[in-house]
């Protein structure tokens, strides 16, 4: 997949990042997609095991501050 340049919206440069995510005892985290219905688990919250997971990539508008989210690299197992 090519990287975005341009805003869907307004056209405006795109900057790339992730979304912070903050895990058990305040640790940094980025998201993951992971495939299929949410089950839920009562040791870790939800079950993924047999899932495939995508590390998630977020760009942002310079403009207009609009995100745009892609999950195309694949987490290790």
């Amino acid at each position: 997949m090519h990287a975005p340049t341009e805003c869907l919206r307004c056209r405006g440069s795109l900057s790339v990042g992730v979304i912070l995510d903050r895990g058990d005892h305040n640790v940094s985290q980025t998201p993951q997609w992971v495939d299929g219905i949410p089950e839920r688990s009562f040791w870790s919250g939800l079950k993924t095991k047999g899932h495939e997971a995508f590390k998630v990539v977020t760009y942002r508008c310079d403009r207009c501050g609009y995100l745009e989210s892609y999950a195309t690299e694949a987490v290790a197992k």
